[in-house]
């Protein structure tokens, strides 16, 4: 039997244990991503007897791409904001 469990720090308030034998690593790697899972405190991945600290890799498989500055196309954010300052003036 595998599964994950992923130990949610709230601060003050204490500290979440979610368990679900049902889900798999993709499906932890997608709630990281998605931000359902957040203020994470470590991710065990248990298998038969042993126990498996797998937080650095899944958090470093769920990090977002990082899109290159010469990739973002300026002027059309220039355009868009300009749109949007017409679209709020007042008439």
């Amino acid at each position: 039997m595998q599964y994950f469990v992923v130990i949610i720090d709230y601060g003050r308030r204490g500290r979440e244990a979610i368990v679900d034998p049902e889900i798999t690593r993709r499906g932890v790697v997608s709630r990281v991503t998605s931000g359902e899972y957040q203020n994470i405190s470590f991710i065990h991945e248990i298998v038969e007897n042993s126990v498996e600290d797998v937080t650095e890799a899944i958090l470093a498989e769920a990090a977002l791409p990082q899109v290159p500055p010469e990739e973002v196309d300026l002027q059309a954010i220039r355009l868009d904001h300009a749109r949007d300052l017409r679209k709020h003036e007042k008439a």
